[in-house]
């Protein structure tokens, strides 16, 4: 069965596809700083990428797999000091997901899985929320990926797990495989790495990329970016999407 996407298709179309055990995948990230070397739409890129990922592993399920427009604003708090970021309220975000998945269900699509690759805590509480309200029976079921989740980050790769992971080489990586012309790949190769763990900064409460110890807001080894590392991260990423989209129809 073919991967949709919802936004190329009419409406007759979308009346006629096979509702009965639709998904809806939705890629969500942010318009904000990663670095000097990678693009504010980031985020965006490889939400993309892991919803498509998601979608043929669906297809090939049986599944009807649509890929929504992708959700560009959310709560970026951690990176509100650098030009370009834009951050919205997280109680916009749990609305915006929340009314999509009403629309959806509305419709008899039963699924609405949140491709996130955003993972400023903020946002992630809104998804989380949004996923955990007791919905309308007519709304479509939101299922949430969280890549914070220990049992999730094991299966993506070292740096990931360190929690420097902010534009370095998974981010870099994978927009390298994605839209690699959107890499300033002269600048990447130069930069040193900053291994300090994000992760372990939400712990003891700092609430910015500075206070992290991003000062150029990023975080990791970007200079070791490659596109066959992106590749492969992406089809993990989509494969755990799925499976979990899978194991909340039985």
């Amino acid at each position: 069965m073919p991967v949709h996407r919802f936004a190329e298709m009419t409406w007759e179309e979308v009346r006629d596809a096979d509702l009965g055990r639709a998904v809806a995948i939705l890629p969500v990230g942010a318009v904000e700083a990663h670095g000097p070397h990678l693009p504010l739409g980031t985020d965006v890129v490889i939400a993309e990428g892991m919803a498509r990922s998601c979608g043929h592993a669906l297809s090939d399920a049986g599944r009807t797999a649509f890929i929504l427009p992708p959700m560009w604003y959310t709560a970026a708090a951690f990176a509100r000091a650098f030009p370009g970021t834009v951050s919205v309220a997280p109680d916009t975000v749990r609305a915006t997901v929340t009314q999509i998945a009403e629309a959806l269900g509305a419709q008899e699509i039963g699924i609405l899985a949140i491709a996130n690759a955003h993972l400023d805590p903020v946002h992630l509480a809104s998804l989380q929320e949004a996923a955990g309200v007791a919905a309308p029976p007519s709304s479509a079921r939101i299922v949430f990926l969280d890549l914070t989740r220990r049992h999730v980050a094991e299966r993506l790769t070292d740096e990931f797990r360190t929690g420097a992971c902010h534009a370095g080489r998974f981010e870099g990586s994978i927009v390298l495989a994605e839209a690699p012309e959107q890499v300033r790949s002269g600048i990447a190769a130069k930069l040193e790495p900053v291994p300090a763990s994000l992760s372990d900064a939400i712990r003891e409460g700092k609430r910015s990329f500075e206070e992290a110890g991003g000062e150029r807001a990023y975080f990791g080894w970007p200079a070791d970016a490659t596109a066959e590392e992106g590749r492969a991260s992406v089809e993990t990423l989509g494969s755990l999407l799925a499976a979990l989209v899978l194991e909340a129809e039985e």
